[in-house]
């Protein structure tokens, strides 16, 4: 009984705060042709978490575009200041990747046929602007490493130019 009513204050704390964002990343919808969609919650004032997800509409043989096809992206955020407007804040997350690498085999260029799904573990930092009417826009870059595959790209970017709506 202890722990189901421990569980309950801590579900019942995270959700009091009650401030969330949805939001959509406009910079790889407009430079790398994909989408990403990101929902983040705040625990307090300095802290929050989310998740983010990306789905890359780019043809694989585009020279500019991710290597992933799907990534979902759980972060934790801790903003290093309180100001209304203007927010800093340091990200760590854990990337879950898919897509294709192109084939090793000198006869097969422009091949992708090695699939891979890994996870990649990473930092990112950022700023985030908030209005008084709960439009908020965030920029932030970062870097991962995935840690588990043979066939994916050693590193991941973490890049955005999100807008989005705070509830």
């Amino acid at each position: 009984m202890k722990k189901l009513l421990l569980a309950f204050g801590l579900l019942a704390s995270t959700l009091s705060y009650a401030q969330q964002e949805i939001k959509l990343d406009i910079g790889d919808a407009l430079v790398i042709k994909s989408l990403e969609f990101s929902y983040e919650n705040y625990i307090s004032e300095s802290s929050s978490f989310g998740i983010s997800a990306l789905f890359n509409l780019a043809n694989q043989d585009d020279s500019f575009r991710y290597n992933e096809n799907t990534m979902i992206t759980p972060y934790y955020r801790n903003y290093f200041s309180t100001n209304e407007e203007w927010n800093f804040f340091g990200e760590a997350f854990l990337g879950i990747n898919s897509g294709k690498e192109e084939s090793d085999e000198e006869n097969n260029p422009g091949v992708y046929d090695n699939k891979y799904t890994d996870g990649a573990l990473g930092v990112a930092v950022g700023t985030k602007y908030i209005t008084g009417s709960g439009l908020t826009i965030d920029v932030h870059a970062g870097i991962g490493r995935n840690l588990f595959g043979s066939n994916s790209p050693t590193l991941v970017p973490r890049l955005g130019v999100n807008i989005g709506w705070r509830f």
